[in-house]
């Protein structure tokens, strides 16, 4: 019998988007050490994302004549306080970076590795992508000025593009600390921070006093990630524990101490939870903490989905630009459709529901101009991140180049 297929041309076989992109996770799986904690990483992508969605939701630039000024929509409409409570999620990033420096200063330290080392690959990771940054939007706020836009709009969106870096100096602060936290119990920081607040709002004491808590706020979640590393929150009930004694403290300092509902700053009130911290912002912040070390065990269980761990890999690996250049793909959209008129939930007040339901359908547009922030910056962050006998390598989503993520997984396990 004759082969009716004899002389056609065969067709390829085409993957499907989905299928491509099931075949990178699995292989991205295989490539992950078989000994790193995902649930880590899962708690790390999940406060990045929630900072991001934050301040997404909760920042609007209005625009007042020729100028644009900041507002937020929690100070026209207040009982969207429990949206801070969702994505105002910084004590679980720094919990967990208190773990992973805790333990990876312990294992370096037992490979012979000095801690000058240890702190300049650390402090590299985290500065090296921060001047690319910084060398950008001074040349950005140069044209500005120079184009005639008014000095408000300048310092407005300067302001905002460079917020992201006040963490970046306190996470180094503690960082550079790591040797001494390491045995630090969080009642210390917890301690200063009520004592200060007392000396503050119950003695009328120097509003100055509070940045104290700049330090000693941040300090708590961090040291409770020293406390994960030794081994003492290991329990159930350590989680329940945190969760419980900060959820309850966080609700009588609301409901009885005068304290804001909000989690993050609203302009023009007249005392914020976090610039500086308060006692409120560090009790939130440990039930936060409490819940995120009840989770970890589902966490890990969900994380040995492939598909899952991919998404979460893809978000650490790009932690740093993605916080931050969130705010520049923020304020880019916003300025680059000024020429369209005051469109809803993007130049208009955010005093209403129309307005939050506008900007949720924003949401999409900025995470797109976010990943054409990452695609250009994201390569200055890898070189940052890479140790000695690592080789840059070009990152792709949906290709997801096996040797290079094994090769950066490993360098994050040993930091």
């Amino acid at each position: 019998m004759r082969d009716m297929t004899a002389g056609r041309p065969r067709r390829r076989r085409v993957l499907r988007p989905y299928s491509a992109i099931r075949s990178a996770a699995v292989r991205l799986d295989a490539a992950t050490p078989s000994g790193r904690d995902r649930a880590v990483d899962a708690l790390r992508a999940s406060a990045i994302l929630g900072v991001v969605l934050g301040h997404w939701l909760v920042t609007a630039l209005v625009v007042d004549g020729d100028a644009l000024r900041t507002e937020s929509p929690l100070g026209h409409m207040p009982w969207l306080a429990p949206v801070s409570w969702m994505f105002q999620t910084l004590a679980v990033f720094f919990m967990v970076g208190g773990h992973v420096a805790t333990r990876s200063y312990a294992s370096g330290r037992a490979r012979g590795g000095t801690y000058r080392s240890w702190l300049g690959a650390r402090l590299a990771r985290l500065f090296k992508p921060v001047l690319v940054m910084a060398a950008l939007w001074t040349v950005a706020s140069t044209c500005l000025l120079l184009g005639g836009a008014s000095f408000t709009t300048v310092h407005t969106v300067v302001k905002l593009a460079l917020s992201p870096l006040w963490f970046l100096l306190v996470f180094a602060m503690l960082t550079v600390a790591t040797p001494l936290l390491a045995r630090l119990n969080p009642l210390w920081p917890l301690a200063v921070v009520l004592h200060v607040d007392l000396i503050r709002f119950g003695l009328g004491g120097p509003s100055w006093l509070g940045w104290v808590n700049v330090a000693a706020g941040w300090l708590v979640p961090y040291t409770v990630g020293s406390a994960w590393t030794r081994g003492e929150l290991e329990h159930r009930r350590a989680g329940w524990i945190l969760c419980g004694a900060g959820t309850v403290a966080t609700a009588l300092l609301v409901a009885w101490a005068g304290y804001p509902a909000s989690m993050v700053g609203v302009p023009g009130a007249a005392v914020s939870n976090l610039d500086p911290p308060t006692l409120a912002a560090v009790t939130f912040g440990l039930a936060q903490c409490g819940a995120a070390l009840l989770l970890r065990e589902r966490l890990r269980r969900t994380m040995r989905r492939p598909v899952a761990w991919a998404a979460v890999a893809v978000v650490n690996l790009s932690a740093m630009t993605i916080f931050l250049w969130h705010q520049t793909a923020l304020m880019a959209t916003t300025t680059t459709t000024l020429q369209a008129g005051r469109l809803p939930g993007l130049h208009t007040v955010p005093d209403g529901l129309d307005w939050v339901g506008a900007r949720l359908l924003w949401l999409p547009v900025f995470a797109a101009v976010l990943a054409v922030c990452r695609a250009a910056f994201h390569g200055f962050e890898s070189r940052g991140e890479q140790g000695p006998g690592t080789s840059p390598g070009r990152t792709r989503v949906v290709r997801v180049e096996a040797l290079r993520e094994k090769s950066e997984l490993r360098e994050a396990d040993r930091a």
